[in-house]
């Protein structure tokens, strides 16, 4: 049976909000930034498989929810006077990216189950977030992307289905879940998503 549910190998340490806290206005540029690339990726996907027409619905709904979050997330930078700042790499997404393998079919499985885990992360640290707040507004915005996060995880996956076996997605999400444990692990903690 297929696992239709986006689920990572390993937790983040509840102290890593701390740092988000404590330096939320660089956290807010970041996660800016983080909309847009998101979005971005999954246009490039569009871009990229455009004769995979089962998927480009839901790729369009994931890139049309993105830009909505980064025009939220841009109104807050606007109200607490912070400009968006160049985007800088993404130690994480980057390191996760490089996992992919070549080969059409390899590569769009790859990216897709990537996405997963990178929406799945972020949907967790979302909820740390929105826990640990005291502004109630900031409090259920951040509810509200953990769930949306979630399920774009879990819509990814999905569209993997469409082109692959239950067993070798599985199969595949597991080493990547495993390969992403050891990366975010490794990672200093900064006030970042990521």
């Amino acid at each position: 049976m297929a696992r239709l549910r986006a689920i990572l190998a390993s937790e983040t340490d509840p102290e890593w909000v701390n740092v988000i806290l404590e330096n939320f206005d660089e956290f807010l540029i970041d996660h800016a930034s983080c909309e847009r690339k998101a979005m971005a990726y999954a246009m490039s996907c569009v871009v990229k498989y455009p004769d995979r027409s089962e998927i480009i619905p839901d790729l369009l709904e994931v890139a049309q929810e993105e830009l909505e979050h980064f025009r939220d997330v841009f109104v807050l930078l606007e109200q607490r006077g912070l400009k968006l700042g160049a985007d800088a790499p993404d130690p994480y997404v980057n390191r996760l990216i490089k996992l992919c393998r070549h080969g059409r079919d390899e590569r769009l499985l790859d990216r897709l189950l990537v996405a997963s885990v990178i929406e799945t992360r972020g949907a967790e640290r979302f909820r740390l977030i929105s826990e640990s707040l005291t502004d109630q507004a900031l409090k259920e915005f951040y509810r509200d992307l953990w769930a949306c996060e979630a399920r774009h995880g879990d819509v990814f996956m999905k569209m993997a289905l469409n082109y692959f076996p239950t067993d070798e997605m599985n199969q595949r999400m597991e080493e990547l879940v495993e390969a992403e444990a050891i990366i975010i692990a490794d990672l200093e903690w900064r006030p970042s998503l990521h």
